[in-house]
């Protein structure tokens, strides 16, 4: 089975900035992490950020200008870069992916085959 495993959360205040990361890792098969969503207190889990295999990148309305995702081929890592934070960022994180290296990623968080165990963001003054 493969394991995805997120860090990088923590308490910020407004303007902030925190980095994500997203590692995955399988004994028998390999995963690829794709994606990351959140989860803020009592809403529903949403989309935030997806890479594909070329490095194209998608983002939330939300997030826009203000949230980076990349990836680090070598590392089998995604990285969320989340600069200016807000308030209404605050959620858990969780990072999302699958077993196939070229499939595109999707804007569905029931698509994926395999997921983080979250990561806290708390933003307040």
């Amino acid at each position: 089975q493969v394991q995805l495993v997120a860090s990088g959360g923590g308490l910020v205040q407004p303007g902030d900035s925190l980095r994500l990361s997203c590692v995955a890792s399988g004994r028998t098969f390999v995963g690829y992490a794709k994606a990351w969503f959140r989860q803020g207190p009592g809403n529903e889990r949403e989309f935030v950020a997806a890479i594909d295999w070329s490095d194209s990148t998608y983002y939330a309305d939300s997030v826009k200008g203000r949230f980076t995702i990349s990836r680090d081929k070598s590392k089998n890592t995604v990285y969320l870069q989340m600069n200016d934070l807000k308030p209404g960022d605050t959620a858990v994180f969780y990072c999302a992916g699958d077993r196939y290296r070229y499939r595109q990623p999707t804007r569905r968080y029931e698509e994926y085959d395999y997921w983080g165990q979250g990561t806290q963001v708390t933003v307040s003054s």
